[in-house]
């Protein structure tokens, strides 16, 4: 069997049947001192006279160079996609890599038979991502990094010799500059209720903490700072009248008319958030989704009975719960107030409500407005109106309906995408191609956006939450959404979160806006943007770059600004 291998960008979505030659060689790559840089090592076997069509080599991976001993390599697995995106998409949008169901590159897992181990498979792609994460350990200057695939035998004398199958050489050059923090919200909706089913542990037991803080880590690791945090059950795609496990790190008591409450767990959970970097509270909705009608579901212990005392059966501008709400609140500002911590809540009333939606979504808010009034109050919603009569001053619009908020100047706009997001914009649906989901940085850019939300950092249910799921044989939902809308890690048998391949990319989506802000305080605005012009065209929502090329030559350009000012002159 013939073995060939090359290394590739990031970019690039590798399928089994894929031949090598379709993907560009990267010789040559640069980065900051603390930047994380993603590579692909890709591998194929072509068949000679002697080949069994079944054949497959277990082969050694040695990794040589100064930066060796910050690189990591897993194997790119292929995943179920059911529903790769929605029909219409093949007649609207020319810029997917398949619109069929099948096998998709996605899930990042580490590697087997002792650690050093790739496979190759005759008549099959296989990918191997590689992350350097030097973290400012290795001085700037080029680091040639070497990656040798070999297998070890005997020779006729039955000595042990080693036969080198392939070998790639990428340069690196590490700049020396530091990435600046990228001075925006990043929140991926975490769903504590999944980790408890997937895992079979009780809510909040030590072992779901466990858990909770592992995939905390590995969230703050892809560059989410603003984590949703349950102070009550969020009430999120839930079916109306049904219930998710309840996950309420506050404490009630109620007796007669009067309410007390518990924050041991919740300051628990604020302990771990410090320990693992996450610096924002985004508190669970105070309100129903689509329209703010009713209460989340809320448990307290009533004259020594714990049993739900709000839900879907609630009104939420009824006699009963504005009480409540106002009570809680206050209380809640105080004991932040009191840990310091107030000015890291970040507040939502409910999500993705329409235009129909106004008239109740704008009693409901009254409710807090006043107590909430020196707190970001934020919301998904797309519709301009609510911004326009002034409902909500930090509207999230999705990317596909951006524009008209951008025309406006709204002030610190953020933005957010779903399954709804698929024609044209930005998104990291697995049947995109990566450079579709990372080009939304360059936008960030341009565009000063404030926040970025995506609801489904660990998103383990069906539709409207009626059922569990199994995220590795199904990523979508129960073909309800498009594949890759759910989540952004799959739970490993061990308790921690294993990466896909689109988080790894958004983050370096993260980490193409942070240089530019660089670039841009030490040559200005103006020519950053010239650049990005000059080398992708006019920056739209609307639109995405439609090669890896453009995208990586970009970023290079961008880290050439940033090198010629930090080099010494000669």
């Amino acid at each position: 069997m013939q073995i060939l291998s090359k290394i590739t960008s990031s970019l690039e979505k590798c399928f089994l049947t894929d031949p090598i030659g379709k993907f560009p060689e990267i010789r040559e790559i640069s980065m900051l001192e603390n930047e994380h840089l993603s590579l692909q090592l890709v591998t194929a076997g072509y068949p000679d006279t002697t080949d069994r069509l079944t054949f497959r080599a277990k082969l050694r991976l040695r990794i040589t160079g100064d930066a060796a001993p910050f690189v990591t390599v897993r194997v790119v697995e292929q995943v179920p996609n059911t529903f790769p995106v929605y029909g219409d998409a093949r007649d609207k949008d020319a810029n997917y890599l398949s619109y069929e169901p099948g096998l998709y590159p996605d899930l990042l897992r580490p590697l087997h038979y002792g650690g050093d181990c790739v496979q190759v498979v005759l008549g099959q792609l296989r990918t191997y991502w590689i992350d350097v994460e030097p973290d400012g350990r290795l001085p700037a200057g080029l680091h040639p990094l070497t990656f040798t695939i070999y297998y070890e035998t005997k020779d006729g004398e039955g000595n042990q010799k080693e036969v080198v199958v392939s070998e790639n050489t990428v340069n690196i050059t590490v700049i020396g500059a530091r990435l600046p923090a990228p001075g925006m919200y990043v929140t991926q909706w975490f769903h504590c209720d999944s980790l408890a089913h997937w895992y079979h542990v009780d809510v909040f037991s030590e072992k779901h903490w466990e858990i909770i803080e592992n995939f905390v880590r590995t969230a703050v690791k892809n560059g989410i700072n603003l984590l949703l945090t349950p102070v009550f059950t969020p009430p999120l795609d839930t079916e109306i009248g049904g219930e998710r496990l309840t996950v309420q790190l506050v404490g009630v008591t109620k007796n007669g008319g009067e309410y007390s409450f518990d924050y041991t767990l919740l300051d628990r959970w604020i302990e771990m958030c410090n320990r693992t970097g996450i610096k924002y509270l985004e508190i669970s909705h105070l309100f129903t989704q689509w329209g703010a009608g009713h209460a989340p579901k809320i448990m307290a212990t009533v004259d020594g009975t714990y049993q739900k005392i709000f839900g879907w059966e609630t009104d939420a501008t009824g006699d009963d719960y504005p009480v409540f709400l106002c009570a809680f609140l206050s209380d809640f500002l105080a004991h932040m107030k009191a840990r310091g911590d107030d000015k890291r809540c970040l507040f939502h009333v409910s999500d993705e409500p329409s235009e129909e939606h106004l008239p109740q979504y704008r009693k409901s808010k009254a409710i807090v407005e006043d107590l909430l009034s020196d707190y970001i109050i934020m919301d998904a919603l797309s519709d301009f109106s609510f911004y326009k009569e002034g409902v909500v001053r930090t509207p999230i619009p999705a990317n596909s309906a951006i524009q008209p908020f951008i025309d406006a100047g709204v002030k610190d706009l953020w933005t957010y995408y779903c399954c709804g997001q698929y024609l044209g914009v930005s998104n990291r649906l697995i049947a995109m191609p990566s450079w579709r989901n990372r080009f939304i940085g360059t936008q960030f850019y341009v565009y000063n956006i404030k926040g970025f939300l995506q609801w489904g950092y660990n998103f383990y249910n069906n539709d409207k939450s009626v059922d569990s799921i199994n995220p590795f044989i199904d990523i979508c939902g129960e073909n309800w959404v498009p594949g890759g809308d759910c989540a952004s890690v799959y739970p490993a048998s061990d308790g921690t979160a294993l990466e896909y391949h689109r988080i790894k990319v958004l983050h370096e989506a993260l980490e193409d806006k942070a240089p530019m802000q660089l670039a841009e305080s030490i040559v200005g605005r103006d020519p950053v943007l010239a650049v990005i012009r000059e080398t992708v065209g006019e920056v739209k929502f609307d639109h995405c770059v439609e090669n890896a090329r453009d995208l990586l030559a970009l970023r290079e350009k961008i880290d050439r600004m940033i090198a010629e000012a930090v080099l010494p002159s000669h």
